[in-house]
């Protein structure tokens, strides 16, 4: 994939709060995503007090939730670990393993927040401003909001509100597990983001996509671990 630059990562955490803001206006969450042929989930990892940081994409097809291909990528954090400020720390990582995708997906799952942020700037809506696709975040915890707990079927889901706007939807993907946090990213508005979610989950809590990315990531850095030192 072919990746133009959106912006430079040479930022203090007080620039990335008022980048946040910018970028903000240019998200797009409105638009129904109706078909999909390629869907990719992507995640990151990384060892407590470490600095290094594993990137993972799996791409998948839709229909029957084959993958297609997968790609990492690992390298250092040049940005703290600030709450509210994660896509700074993990985005630059994470474009390095997009750039080697040979198929382009049609939407990206992410296992983070999109629009449910305090500032309407997850890292879903940022990923998808630099990728150009439409992008959302499935989350498994809640980063800002309140909602009623959903009933205990699966598909069952509540808004999720801050103030009186709502800004996603909480989704119980299994019958009587914990639910997710759904919001839009970009290029995508949070119903077709639900609709997704739930037509790619299976046995599992968490949707194929989403899932095989944590298990790649956490591959890549297990692999790591074990490899001897130069």
């Amino acid at each position: 994939m072919n990746i133009p630059s959106l912006h430079s990562w040479d930022l203090t955490p007080t620039q990335a709060v008022a980048l946040q803001r910018e970028l903000a206006s240019r998200i797009v969450t409105n638009v129904e995503l109706t078909e999909c042929n390629l869907i990719a989930g992507a995640d990151c990892s990384y060892n407590r007090f470490s600095t290094t940081m594993f990137a993972g994409v799996v791409v998948l097809r839709a229909d029957d939730l084959t993958v297609v291909e997968r790609k990492g990528a690992v390298g250092e954090a040049t940005f703290p670990y600030v709450p509210g400020l994660l896509s700074f720390r993990e985005t630059p990582i994470l474009l390095q393993a997009f750039a080697q995708l040979e198929n382009r997906p049609d939407v990206v799952m992410y296992d983070g927040q999109g629009y449910a942020h305090p500032r309407r700037f997850g890292i879903a809506c940022h990923l998808g401003l630099w990728l150009g696709l439409p992008c959302f975040g499935c989350a498994k915890s809640r980063l800002v909001g309140r909602f009623e707990d959903p009933a205990a079927a699966a598909g069952s889901s509540s808004p999720l509100l801050d103030g009186e706007e709502e800004i996603g939807r909480v989704v119980r993907s299994k019958n009587k597990v914990k639910p997710l946090y759904i919001s839009a990213g970009h290029l995508i508005d949070t119903p077709s983001a639900v609709r997704w979610t739930l037509a790619t989950t299976r046995k599992y809590r968490l949707p194929e996509p989403t899932r095989m990315a944590h298990l790649y990531v956490n591959e890549l850095r297990h692999a790591a671990a074990e490899s001897p030192p130069c």
